[in-house]
């Protein structure tokens, strides 16, 4: 297993532990036997082939999508049974099909809903009767603390907060993504294809900013398909590997851990027989679109 990333973790984070956990789709395993142990504020790095269960498994381990093998806890509430409790201490970053930016949107307006939202949702009944100068004022305070956290200056925009999505950059579009996220003060942040169409400076300055999220305590997991070397490094095989080769664990730099643990998915002949890419895609079909 990896070293994960040694932030300043706190107490917000949400410890992540999963035991032979998988998940079969109509057509197949999505994915299946993956071990995990992450303590609160780690950044987990999911990574493997296309078609091998990485975005099921992030919104598996979110709550998002029910595990039909073994088990998980994330927070202390174990998954699939409590899969409720976990949506409500996870929130999503960019998901391709599930949690996607609106295009048409500008930023300000993406910000002004969320703002919004998350006031109704999370806070306490006196603020429905509020002054309106106290709501914006409220609203405000929230944009601009998420906006910090994530790095993103308005002023450097084309239009500035009028931007609208189709013109941001992908590097400003995750930033977005994952500020957006971060207002209603998750637990666990899932972010994927957090190197998706970056470049090799782009993707240092990603993975800078979901070192910055897990340093501040929120733990992350984050498909990715050049993972860090500092990250807790989730492996999911090749549907078209050889079967019977278990996952195993690398250390800084690609070596091995020593004695370690492995985080792995370790798949039997008999598993790898349905074991597709029809089965991950099955599983992304019937997620209800969190």
């Amino acid at each position: 297993m990896d070293s994960p990333h040694t932030g300043t973790a706190t107490a917000e984070g949400a410890a992540v532990d999963a035991v032979n956990f998988g998940l079969k789709g109509p057509r197949g395993w999505a994915f299946r036997g993956v071990d995990l142990s992450a303590p609160a504020g780690s950044f987990v790095a999911i990574e493997g082939p296309s078609g091998s269960g990485r975005t099921c498994l992030l919104l598996a381990l979110a709550g998002r999508m029910r595990a039909t093998e073994g088990h998980a806890r994330v927070g202390g509430l174990r998954l699939p049974k409590k899969m409720a409790g976990v949506r409500r201490i996870s929130a999503l970053g960019p998901v391709t099909s599930v949690s996607e930016l609106d295009p048409a949107f500008t930023v300000n307006e993406h910000l002004r809903e969320r703002a919004l939202l998350q006031r109704r949702l999370d806070g306490p009944l006196r603020s429905l009767f509020q002054r309106p100068s106290a709501r914006r004022a409220a609203a405000r305070a929230r944009i601009d603390t998420a906006l910090k956290a994530v790095g993103l200056d308005l002023d450097t925009l084309p239009k500035g907060g009028r931007t609208s999505v189709r013109d941001l950059e992908r590097l400003e579009g995750l930033r977005l993504s994952v500020g957006l996220a971060l207002m209603g003060s998750p637990r666990l942040l899932a972010v994927d294809d957090a190197d998706l169409k970056l470049s090799d400076a782009e993707r240092e300055l990603a993975w800078e900013l979901l070192r910055s999220v897990a340093a501040g305590g929120t733990t992350v997991v984050a498909v990715c398909s050049e993972p860090p070397a500092d990250a807790l490094r989730v492996r999911l095989g090749d549907v078209r590997e050889a079967a019977g080769k278990p996952g195993t664990g690398t250390g800084p730099g690609g070596g091995p851990v020593p004695g370690g643990p492995e985080t792995k998915q370790d798949m039997t002949q008999d598993s790898k027989k349905d074991s597709t890419e029809e089965g991950a895609a099955d599983a992304l079909a019937e997620t209800g679109r969190a």
